[in-house]
């Protein structure tokens, strides 16, 4: 009897132990397949505009919970080697966006059809109700999905460009435009561009596809990993610190 009731302690112990233990392949408080990027590279530098009133609607969107970079554990490991690439050329990338939950997606669409007067910031041709029929705020987003982030290039030392339409990171290589310029400087391949503007851009697309990710024609910042894991899913968690 004393036999067993050893037995039965430590079978108890064990069971205990498996409860108490981490899902493996879940992040705390994610869905299983989301990782914070910081947890994968902290050096990949973040500047969460959606999370802050410094972005086109000029308020935090529902879902923003923190200035935090949320992604799929695929894209973000793939995100981290492109940072090793381009760190060799004494660049770091600079995330504006990452998963972005379908409720900000939803305050998005909702804050444009109040319509508006064109904003010299932000969208300088084209009105505020006018902004999803011209394509630059859409009723789904591949953000949702987890495997899309809006970036671009840093320099890890010395001054950058101002960004005359959009929102610049400190120290950002010279693009042309912005972030989240609704504009049609915005895409990849306009011309004229400032000078070094058309090269960063290409070398900001090579890098990236290097690692599998596609940018969209339209916007010089925004990439898809291609082969995501959650094609055809979107998802509405918040976007938090813990």
């Amino acid at each position: 009897m004393p036999r067993t009731s050893s037995i039965i302690a430590s079978l108890i112990a064990i069971l205990a132990a498996l409860a108490a233990a981490p899902v493996p392949g879940r992040a705390e408080g994610l869905p299983s397949g989301f990782v914070r990027l910081a947890d994968i590279d902290a050096s990949i530098r973040q500047d969460m505009r959606y999370a802050g009133a410094d972005n086109f609607v000029g308020r935090r969107l529902a879902g923003y919970e923190a200035p935090t970079c949320i992604l799929t554990d695929r894209a973000a490991k793939a995100l981290a080697r492109v940072q090793q690439a381009v760190a060799a050329e004494g660049l770091s990338l600079v995330v504006f966006d990452c998963y972005r939950p379908e409720r900000a997606v939803a305050d998005m669409v909702r804050w444009a059809r109040q319509g508006g007067p064109a904003d010299p910031r932000w969208f300088p041709a084209v009105r505020r109700e006018h902004l999803i029929s011209a394509g630059y705020v859409g009723a789904r987003s591949a953000h949702s999905r987890g495997s899309t982030v809006d970036l671009a290039l840093v320099k890890t030392a010395g001054g950058g460009a101002r960004a005359g339409c959009g929102a610049a990171a400190p120290g950002m290589a010279e693009f042309g435009t912005g972030f989240d310029c609704f504009d049609r400087k915005s895409r990849t391949l306009f011309s004229p561009l400032p000078p070094g503007a058309a090269g960063n851009r290409a070398r900001l697309v090579s890098a990236m596809a290097a690692e599998g990710f596609v940018n969209y024609s339209r916007e010089w910042w925004h990439f898809t990993l291609s082969g995501e894991p959650f094609p055809t899913r979107r998802f509405d968690f918040p976007v938090s610190a813990e």
